[in-house]
């Protein structure tokens, strides 16, 4: 299984998106061809999958730095953003626990989770054996995120949403054999 397919089916892609799929396919294509063929929350799926952690959270960061937010999301921006700058444990800490006490009811929640499930333990400290997040739960973070993000002016959602994704399609890779090899 390539790593596209792999991703498109983590990140759950409708059927008929999939199949716009194929083999050899570089990321940058992969979701070109999704918004191309008109599926932008696929593409959106997809392109938050594909994308290295970091690079997913930092471009989280970057969305949402231009918005008007409230205190609560934009502290979660600056525990997202601390984690990006410096990718420690302790930063990552928490950003997760952040999300947690929110119960990742606020955009800020869902900023500061994407770097909460980045890597480590998910479980309460100490708690043995540790519990690691499943590999695809950043790009689930990062999707709640921009779709929230885009929903803040409800008028503006498509083209907010579609936007971000076209933000963020010039960090993916443009052959197939540079992601394979980051794999």
């Amino acid at each position: 299984m390539s790593v596209i397919t792999q991703a498109a089916t983590q990140m759950q892609l409708q059927p008929s998106a999939q199949s716009l799929l194929t083999a050899g396919m570089s990321p940058h294509a992969a979701v070109q061809a999704l918004l191309d063929a008109d599926y932008p929350q696929d593409a959106l799926k997809l392109l938050a999958r594909l994308l290295p952690k970091r690079y997913a959270v930092a471009w989280l960061c970057q969305c949402a730095a231009g918005l008007t937010l409230d205190a609560r999301d934009r502290l979660g921006l600056s525990l997202a953003q601390a984690w990006v700058s410096e990718p420690d444990e302790s930063h990552r800490r928490a950003a997760l626990d952040f999300a947690k006490a929110d119960r990742c009811r606020s955009i800020g929640a869902w900023l500061a989770v994407a770097a909460g499930w980045s890597s480590g333990s998910v479980g309460p400290l100490g708690h043995e054996p540790p519990a690691p997040a499943a590999e695809h739960l950043t790009a689930c973070a990062a999707v709640a995120a921009i779709t929230r993000l885009s929903a803040l002016v409800i008028t503006q959602f498509v083209e907010r949403r579609d936007r971000f994704v076209r933000r963020a399609l010039s960090l993916l890779p443009t052959s197939a054999t540079d992601l394979e090899a980051e794999a």
